[in-house]
């Protein structure tokens, strides 16, 4: 479905930049209102580009993770990910390493199946789903300094109940997955689905 042809997109007549905080950066725009002419601020997080991976092993378990999260302070089950690297441009590499970064496991036929904005909001990044298929355990992890993970190696029957229950609560990650699960349903893949 295209977007609506009336809505305009609003002119640009600042933007200011207020604070950097190591992992996003905080600007203010000035735009115009289309509609009314009427100038309004808008705050946006510059946050660099994520990337979340599925990886599945060959017997049909997807390599998970749980990890204590501090905005919530819950244990959160969740799929291998994390933000691109400064340098890094393409979100396919990035994915295989956060994969053996955090998991050890590396696979076959790595390919994204998505593409998300988290929140368009307020947001300016996108969060690339990876699909890598025939996972195996082949390197020892390398944990982040402020990282503490466990592996879990869940069958992917198992994960339309861990969402429905909550213990998958990450909203990324549920969406990861829910791309992962309607490749599996369609066979059509949702890697174009973000528009630039």
């Amino acid at each position: 479905m295209p977007p609506d042809p009336s809505l305009k997109s609003w002119p640009l007549v600042s933007s200011r930049p207020l604070a950097n905080y190591r992992i996003f950066s905080l600007r203010t725009d000035l735009k115009i209102n289309p509609r009314t002419g009427g100038q309004h601020d808008f705050f946006i997080l510059e946050c660099p580009h994520w990337v979340n991976v599925v990886p599945v092993t060959r017997d049909g378990r997807i390599v998970m993770i749980e990890q204590f999260r501090h905005g919530t302070n819950t244990v959160e089950l969740e799929v291998p990910g994390g933000v691109m690297d400064p340098h890094e441009t393409d979100p396919v590499a990035a994915g295989q390493r956060e994969l053996r970064e955090e998991t050890g496991y590396e696979g076959s036929r790595a390919r994204l199946i998505g593409r998300i904005f988290p929140n368009p909001a307020i947001q300016s990044n996108i969060c690339h789903t990876l699909l890598v298929e025939d996972c195996e355990l082949r390197h020892a992890t390398e944990f982040d300094h402020s990282e503490d993970i466990q592996v879990r190696l869940v069958p992917v029957a198992q994960v339309p109940d861990l969402i429905a229950s909550g213990r998958i609560g990450h909203a990324l990650v549920v969406v990861a997955l829910a791309h992962y699960l309607n490749l599996l349903r369609t066979g059509n893949d949702g890697a174009g689905s973000v528009r630039r």
